[in-house]
């Protein structure tokens, strides 16, 4: 059983202890009220304290300082992804429109060039498009978008803005076919404007050179002389730019001058040409001389006309009116006695 101890005592000297001790704390903490209040060393001390922990509290909020970082880098790399493809495919789409702009404004000025050219010289002309080219060394033809429904006829002759570039050789009620003056079948007569002086320029297959064949060492033709048509035979009209000689070489028999024009008209581009309805009064210093001037004159001594393209230096026929070539043309365009000049 158990035993029975009695009353139990309290400890009062433990309670006077503990109460002694709450007594001291509430002193010091009035004390220390106040000497903060008069002196605020404890908004020191907590300024210190700050100091110290600052760098717990940064080394704290690195992970999530990272997270937030690469969430945004990462909504930053797609973002720019998408507006570099963006902008990418808005510079192929500017490259594209500003190609087409320079284009456009180029066949602008060209167009220009040849509308001004026609408004100085007081032309009456047919504008046509371009269709089709062959520039082959042995066939130098357009085609053009304008036939005899829109008044071309055979035999027109075609510019550019600069200078002569052929004749019409063929038409359909739609389109036209021009033959240039560099095909290898083709010859016309022609004159140095300097002095008047008459030759034959020959096609040679190439769009930039013509060849003037068979000049007297005599004749007083220089290098960068222009050559005009001469508007013998009633071919072509007398006046219109031809080329600039570009060379002048002695040929095999060392007798005579083998000349190199390069043509004026841009053969090789554009896309529009010129079409001669009427053709102006040659000027007075183009005008065809007495017809023993042009026997003498003409190397090839043929007619001097397109009617009928005179012989080669090297025997073989040359190009009738059309530039065809053909024997029977040939035939049929034989030299006149006496070319005279005439204006279509």
């Amino acid at each position: 059983m158990p035993s029975y101890a009695g009353p139990t005592t309290p400890n009062r000297s433990g309670e006077v202890t503990g109460t002694l001790w709450l007594l001291a704390y509430l002193a010091l903490a009035m004390v220390l009220i106040v000497l903060d209040h008069r002196g605020g060393w404890l908004d020191k001390a907590r300024e210190q304290a700050n100091v110290l922990v600052q760098p717990l509290w940064m080394v704290a909020g690195w992970p999530g300082q990272i997270v937030d970082k690469v969430q945004a880098d990462a909504g930053t790399l797609s973002q720019l992804t998408a507006e570099n493809a963006r902008l990418r495919n808005e510079a192929l789409v500017n490259n594209a429109r500003l190609a087409r702009l320079q284009a456009v404004s180029a066949e602008n000025q060209r167009l220009r060039e040849l509308m001004g050219a026609a408004e100085r010289g007081g032309l009456d002309v047919q504008l046509a498009a371009i269709l089709d080219i062959d520039l082959d060394p042995t066939r130098q033809r357009l085609v053009v978008d304008a036939g005899s429904g829109d008044g071309v006829s055979v035999g027109q002759s075609v510019i550019d803005a600069g200078g002569l570039m052929g004749q019409v050789i063929e038409t359909t009620p739609m389109h036209a076919t021009v033959l240039l003056l560099t095909d290898a079948s083709h010859a016309i007569p022609v004159t140095v404007a300097r002095n008047g002086i008459r030759l034959v320029a020959y096609g040679t297959g190439q769009s930039d050179r013509l060849e003037l064949p068979s000049i007297p060492m005599s004749s007083d033709i220089k290098v960068g002389d222009t050559v005009v048509s001469s508007g013998l035979g009633g071919r072509f009209p007398a006046g219109f730019l031809v080329g600039t000689i570009a060379s002048l070489q002695p040929d095999d028999s060392r007798a005579f001058l083998l000349g190199e024009l390069r043509p004026a008209a841009q053969l090789d581009r554009g896309r529009n040409v010129l079409l001669l309805r009427d053709v102006p009064v040659p000027p007075p210093d183009v005008a065809t001389a007495p017809d023993g001037d042009m026997a003498a004159e003409n190397p090839a001594g043929g007619a001097g006309g397109d009617a009928a393209a005179p012989a080669r230096p090297d025997g073989t026929d040359g190009p009738d009116a059309r530039g065809d070539g053909s024997q029977e043309d040939r035939a049929a365009a034989a030299p006149a006695p006496a070319p005279t000049e005439s204006r279509r």
